[in-house]
């Protein structure tokens, strides 16, 4: 198939023409598509991933070195201690369950943000404004759980494969609708415009809540294999559904519901509690943060 683009590539009498600028364009986008699907763990979802992970990789540590740059880690030894236990015992599980061979890292910053971030790799960053919320080593292993599962899901890739593959279908359709002139006519720059919404509405949005679920999912299975109360992580999620958000609808929002992510999670709690059977040894709702 290479070969096969290479020869097109070279045939000048061609490539000078616009139309087929964007039809080999769209032929490469399609190729990318039915040559760059994975399937998700524990979910069966096909997901189309064109970056490879020593891209995704080298990308996550670069973040990960910027955000520590910025931002000033805990001095809290006890803190800093809990985190690193929990971190160590959860990675441990998605390596058990998943094999990410991933270079696992954990550091806590000072931030009121509630949040925390496992960038490919394996590189975390917990923000010190969660552990209020998740209370006690449960409810911070299902927050680093839930990271930690979007990472081993590759879903930061599939995301910005989404995005450079939307980018690429505006970029085709301009050449398309262009005049003789190379210029748009209003009628076209519209057709672009709906193009653009309803790609981010009718596939980044959407995939980015289903990531979302995915990695409630998954991360619920990687905290009790690691030994930690399963049904910690949904009252984890009930009280994270207390903290104020934007007025924004569902269907314009990144993350799902938080009715409809405490549903699903006791939904699958059967499922986590076959795995907390499994963990070589439990630990309940841990030490109290």
């Amino acid at each position: 198939m290479k070969y096969l683009i290479n020869q097109v590539i070279r045939s000048e009498k061609l490539h000078r023409t616009p139309l087929f600028r964007s039809s080999l364009g769209f032929a490469v986008v399609c190729l990318l598509v039915f040559t760059a699907c994975a399937t998700v763990p524990h979910t069966g979802r096909r997901q189309f991933n064109m970056l490879s992970d020593t891209q995704m990789n080298a990308l996550g540590l670069k973040v990960f070195n910027e955000i520590m740059a910025r931002e000033r880690e805990i001095q809290d030894d006890r803190i800093r201690g809990i985190v690193k236990r929990v971190t160590e015992r959860v990675s441990g599980a998605a390596e058990a369950l998943d094999s990410p061979k991933f270079q696992w890292d954990v550091k806590v910053v000072e931030s009121d943000e509630p949040n925390a971030v496992c960038l490919p790799g394996g590189k975390i960053v917990v923000f010190s404004g969660i552990l209020p919320y998740a209370r006690n080593e449960a409810g911070l292993a299902a927050v680093i759980s839930h990271e930690i599962a979007h990472a081993v899901a590759r879903h930061g890739g599939e995301r910005l494969s989404q995005q450079l593959t939307l980018r690429g279908a505006i970029a085709m359709g301009s050449e398309i609708l262009k005049e003789k002139d190379g210029k748009l006519d209003a009628k076209s720059r519209a057709i672009l415009g709906a193009l653009g919404l309803g790609g981010t509405l009718g596939v980044i949005l959407p995939y980015s809540r289903t990531h979302e679920l995915e990695a409630d999912r998954i991360g619920q299975l990687y905290m009790a294999r690691a030994g930690y109360d399963p049904s910690e992580g949904v009252n984890l999620w009930t009280r994270m559904a207390q903290i104020k958000k934007p007025p924004l609808p569902e269907w314009l929002s990144t993350h799902p519901a938080d009715g409809e992510r405490v549903r699903r999670l006791k939904e699958t709690l059967p499922q986590a509690n076959a795995q907390y059977a499994q963990a070589p040894v439990k630990y309940g709702k841990g030490t109290p943060l």
